[in-house]
């Protein structure tokens, strides 16, 4: 179990990440892009993953961790029951939405003229 404050923390350890509110929740970003949320009042986190982590995730910890609904589920966006989850698999899940959208982000990037 972790703390909404201490999922927070690790959000916003990650480089270059704006911390904004997304309608009732809080939104941490990369190049303007969502990488995470946190639902202060539910204590759930919410995290963009592949689908191939997402299922391996939620296989191995169908308890603490399950698909968003809907189609932001099929997606990739990921829900962390944070009274449940332990710190090591919060970290990775935080890490592992990092580099999918800050890379997919900067990938369609234009080139520089020269």
């Amino acid at each position: 179990m972790i703390s909404t404050a201490a999922f927070r923390k690790l959000a916003l350890s990650f480089h270059d990440v704006v911390e904004q509110p997304h309608f009732e929740k809080t939104s941490f970003r990369i190049n303007k892009k969502i990488f995470a949320t946190l639902d202060i009042v539910k204590k759930k986190g919410v995290v963009k993953i592949s689908k191939d982590d997402q299922s391996l995730f939620c296989e191995h910890h169908p308890d603490i961790i399950y698909p968003a609904n809907g189609a932001w589920g099929k997606q990739g966006w990921t829900i962390i029951d944070l009274a449940k989850a332990k710190i090591k698999i919060i970290k990775t899940l935080l890490a592992i939405s990092y580099e999918m959208v800050s890379i997919k982000k900067s990938s369609k990037s234009k080139p520089k003229k020269i």
